[in-house]
């Protein structure tokens, strides 16, 4: 037997799992427990979808099955992130034995707290879309035509501009950050889609853009392409809900699962930000 590995008589038998669930957006959230087999080396989505097959609670109860989202379950989409005991993270890396190291009597499930929730463990992270939006998180293009050989990028540059790269919107940094508070924008009666969009986007951009969006901000204007745009991104970055909205809590590099140094881009950004504004002040 392997010596990191339990003996068969320390294994559960079965795993204990509390879900806050949710039947549609604004309405009122309850706590439900379900009761599944257990398997070695099970993540969080093993679990989700056990309770799926067998869609009964521990009394027995036929419930419709828990709702959440996955997509690549490699830890790159970003789309399952929950919050697991109460730690926001990616349900496809959360494995099942350690969480029952830490806590044995059950694994609690729920959706993340600063965004809509839609349904059960989904939220809505429209507003994180809107954000690159904001930023202009791409890289400008003037068409399909082969424009010849691109500027070269150092290793250096490689190096510093890679774990940037690696972000997946998946909303942990955010969740986990004490400045960005939850907006919930609801279409009012005999508003047009285009009314409320609007309504929405702007309300959106009033407040803080988050630690994801500067360290984009950061990645494009960086590129050797993406600088010759950058002017837009850091009129970005001050305007309101920019980084002078951050109070340097340091949850967001705690959380991150992909280990981004959020923290370092947020420095990079604030001094770019005040060099781009005393600029301004002096070109008036």
């Amino acid at each position: 037997m392997d010596a990191t590995s339990k003996p068969a008589s320390s294994q559960p038998t079965a795993v204990t799992v509390r879900v806050l669930r949710q039947d549609g957006p604004g309405q009122r959230s309850y706590w439900e427990t379900h009761r599944v087999p257990y398997e070695r080396e099970m993540n969080v989505v093993s679990v989700l979808q056990k309770i799926a097959t067998q869609a009964k609670t521990v009394e027995g109860r036929e419930v419709a099955p828990v709702v959440w989202e996955c997509n690549c379950l490699e830890e790159v989409c970003g789309s399952c992130t929950v919050l697991v005991n109460g730690r926001v993270r990616q349900a496809c890396s959360a494995l099942v034995d350690r969480l029952l190291e830490d806590r044995a009597d059950c694994i609690e499930l729920a959706p993340m707290v600063k965004f809509p929730v839609i349904r059960d463990l989904i939220v809505d992270r429209t507003r994180m879309f809107r954000t690159l939006q904001k930023i202009c998180a791409w890289l400008p293009v003037d068409g399909y035509y082969d424009m010849g050989r691109g500027p070269l990028v150092s290793r250096e540059e490689q190096e510093t501009a890679y774990p940037l790269s690696t972000c997946m919107t998946c909303g942990c940094c955010l969740d986990a950050c004490p400045q960005y508070n939850k907006i919930d924008v609801r279409q009012r009666a005999g508003e047009s889609d285009a009314e409320y969009q609007a309504r929405r986007d702007a309300e959106f951009d009033r407040h803080f853009i988050g630690a994801f969006a500067i360290s984009q901000v950061v990645l494009f204007n960086t590129h050797p392409t993406g600088r010759h745009t950058g002017m837009e991104r850091l009129d970005a970055l001050i305007a309101e809900g920019g980084i002078q909205d951050c109070g340097n809590a340091q949850n967001c590099v705690a959380v991150c699962p992909k280990a981004i140094p959020l923290t370092t881009s947020i420095g990079q950004a604030g001094r770019a930000a005040t060099i781009h504004s005393l600029k301004r002040w002096f070109d008036r």
